[in-house]
């Protein structure tokens, strides 16, 4: 991890601890899984995929960094230790998030093996995702719902936003990559909505019945920072339901991109159950 980081070895040590205590905390590492079943379920072989998912676990850990600020939702414990503020203090924490950011651009710059033609694309698809009408989108959103009610639709919205765009950037990014055509791109991006609803519900559920000890964090801070839920919309039994009919969209997602017994569907499976 540390070469991905180091120009000309005038990175601060207090910036690289930083940085690296929240890259090496674990986690499920979603995103880099998602995007390498998808190559390797459009046939791609090889490491080419693995330059873009660190790019894309840098600005998801960048993301998390920030999330947990107490501007934002204030938390004291990500993936089981100390939220990277409550080590490093708020402006190393800032400053930590900002450095993954900007660098996870140049890994896929850099990359080796990958046509410039495919950078730009990457790039700027990652730029969209994670941006002002992405991932940013969804967080701002997310907390000017909180202690309101939200509508199914602005629900959706928020996810999508928030959690989807990233995740489905790993799947299309490594479809991408494997050489697929635009049609089947078109559904793995539609495929990637569903995973990421199917994740949310998922969090949803578990913030409310999961263990905080397998979880690494604490339950119960969706209702602490009056979030929009799923559980609280539609209630317990109502979330699963709702999960469900995701699962069952993105089932025919696969099936129509010809690719329904593939590595995707266990982990579309596996997603709609998780305890952690």
């Amino acid at each position: 991890m540390m070469n991905l980081l180091e120009h000309d070895n005038i990175l601060p040590n207090s910036l690289a601890e930083s940085v690296l205590y929240s890259m090496r905390a674990g986690g499920k590492r979603l995103r880099p899984i998602l995007m390498r079943a998808a190559f390797e379920s459009f046939g791609g072989r090889g490491d080419k995929v693995l330059p873009v998912a660190a790019a894309l676990e840098m600005v998801h850990t960048y993301s998390l960094i920030h999330d947990d600020l107490p501007a934002m939702d204030d938390d004291d414990y990500r993936r089981g230790q100390l939220t990277n503020h409550k080590k490093f203090g708020e402006a190393t924490a800032i400053l930590a998030g900002d450095a993954l950011l900007t660098r996870s651009f140049s890994v896929i710059g850099q990359a080796v093996g990958i046509q410039p033609e495919e950078k730009v694309y990457l790039m700027s698809y990652l730029s969209e995702a994670a941006g002002p009408t992405g991932m940013i989108a969804g967080q701002t959103l997310d907390m000017e719902a909180e202690d309101k009610e939200s509508t199914l639709d602005q629900l959706e919205q928020i996810h999508n936003l928030k959690t989807g765009k990233l995740l489905t950037y790993a799947i299309v990014a490594g479809a991408y990559l494997a050489g697929v055509k635009p049609e089947t791109l078109d559904l793995m991006k539609q495929f990637g909505t569903y995973i990421g609803l199917i994740f949310q519900v998922q969090d949803d559920i578990l913030d409310v019945t999961g263990d905080a000890s397998v979880l690494g964090k604490p339950v119960g801070s969706d209702e602490e920072n009056k979030k929009s839920t799923y559980p609280k919309l539609l209630g317990l039994d109502g979330a699963k339901a709702q999960m469900d009919k995701y699962v069952n969209l993105a089932h025919q997602c696969l099936e129509q991109a010809e690719i329904k017994d593939s590595r995707l569907h266990e982990l579309t499976v596996y997603l709609s159950r998780r305890t952690s």
